[in-house]
Formats: structure tokens, sequence, C-alpha cells
């Protein structure tokens, strides 16, 4: 299998779960606490002037539009299968990195821009980190030009 090009529809299998789970939890839960919001606001009184009806209102167009958002993602979605066995940091592919110049370790796995989560380890494969380590093995040291000059890392190990 070869690298795939960063894409924003590439999502890994656990991502497109964690994509579906979200979508429940807002069509579900979260439309049930917005409906009982907008009654609760709605029974203080005139719906003119009923500053917490009004925000209520402006909250569920919010979360119907992070549905709709949601459900679009879920949709162009395009799960690519992670290569396990292969000896290259792929989409997908969790690998202890080396900063060499803060001689500080990193465990990143590559995925997709919109489940990228620096604080979890998850490394857009959209950032140019991601891109320079894309197709490198264990041992292999990549440069990456940052706003701060160049950067270099080299791959330690690739994990399961």
């Amino acid at each position: 299998m070869s690298t795939p090009s960063p894409r924003d529809d590439a999502i890994t299998a656990d991502g497109l779960e964690r994509l579906k789970a979200e979508l429940e939890e807002l069509e579900t839960t979260g439309r049930s606490a917005m409906a009982e919001r907008i009654s609760a606001a709605r029974s203080l009184g005139d719906l003119k002037e009923n500053a917490e009806y009004h925000i209520a209102k402006e909250d569920q167009a919010h979360l119907e539009t992070k549905i709709l958002r949601l459900r679009e993602r879920l949709r162009h979605a395009a799960v690519v299968e992670v290569e396990a066995d292969g000896d290259t940091v792929t989409f997908g592919r969790t690998a202890e990195v080396l900063d060499q110049g803060s001689d500080r370790l990193h465990t990143w796995t590559i995925v997709g821009g919109p489940e990228s989560d620096l604080a979890q380890g998850k490394l857009s494969a959209e950032s140019p980190v991601a891109r320079a380590l894309l197709g490198a093995k264990p041992g292999d040291t990549v440069a990456v030009r940052t706003p701060s000059g160049v950067r270099r890392y080299r791959v330690e190990q690739l994990l399961p």
C-alpha cells in the first residue's frame, strides 16, 4: 500500500467511530438538553424580551449547524487502512520521534486533520512535520522548516 497524500476527508477507523459517537451524542442527548433549555426559557414569559429564550435559540442553531457539519464529514469520510506491518511512517501509524533540537521524544500517530489532537499525540497528516515524516523509516532524520528555523526529527521506532 502506498502512502496516501493527506486530504481533508482521510480518517482512521478509530476516528470514524469517534465521529459517529459524537454525532449520535449531539443528535440525542444534545438535542434533548436543548429542547429542555428552550422550554424552560419559554416559560419565563414574553418571548420578545426574553434573553434566555433568544440565547437558547441561537445555541440550538449552532448545535444544528454542528450536526450538519458532522454529517457532512461522515458522508465524505474516507477510511484509510493502517499498514501495521510496514517499515515506514504511514497514515494511521504511530511512531516514536526524537526532536533532535530539544532531545524530546514524541509519540505521534499520523491522522486526518479533523481528528488531530496534539495533546493526545495525534498529528495532522496535513502538518509540515507529518508530511516530512510520511515515508520515513526508523533511523531516518527529516528536516522541517518552521518560523523559528529548521527542526530535525529522527524516527526512533514504529509502534504497533
